[in-house]
């Protein structure tokens, strides 16, 4: 991909916007977070060839990071990046983890405890709503992560 930037004005928007930390540990930590400052939409490292990133945020577990390199090459910065999973068994358990659930705890009341029919209902449609979020969830992070490392880094195809 191509940058409407420089190499200087690239590395200059990743230093004012990037909080310095590895994007595969990033703990939010919530409540105890509204005492620091966080003032960079960013949380990563980067060196002269590559960096990663993520989203820097107090409440939300990031599920997405960015890896990439830059390079200048005829006096045009390119930019070479991918976004991945942080931590695979994260996305699975929040992808299939509900459908699990669905199974067994279905099972177990046909089987065992017999509940009426108004209990099935309710705890397959919450269970229903709960994975839609999950997946949703995933997908809005996934493309806002991206939007967001587009604009600011002025990235065309």
């Amino acid at each position: 991909m191509k940058s409407n930037l420089t190499l200087v004005e690239f590395r200059d928007r990743l230093e004012a916007n990037l909080k310095f930390g590895s994007p595969k540990h990033h703990i939010p930590w919530g409540f105890f977070s509204i005492f620091g400052t966080n003032s960079k939409c960013f949380y990563g490292k980067y060196d002269s060839t590559t960096f990663e990133l993520t989203k820097n945020t107090n409440f939300t577990p990031n599920y997405y990071f960015i890896k990439g390199s830059y390079h200048l090459m005829e006096n045009q910065l390119l930019i070479n990046y991918s976004l991945l999973p942080n931590g695979r068994l994260r996305i699975a358990y929040l992808t299939y983890f509900p459908y699990i659930i669905f199974f067994l705890l279905n099972s177990l009341f046909y089987f065992s405890l017999k509940p009426p029919t108004i209990v099935y209902i309710i705890f397959n449609l919450f269970l229903l709503i709960i994975s839609l979020l999950m997946r949703l969830t995933l997908k809005f992070q996934r493309k806002k992560l991206m939007q967001k490392f587009e604009t600011l880094f002025e990235i065309t195809t």
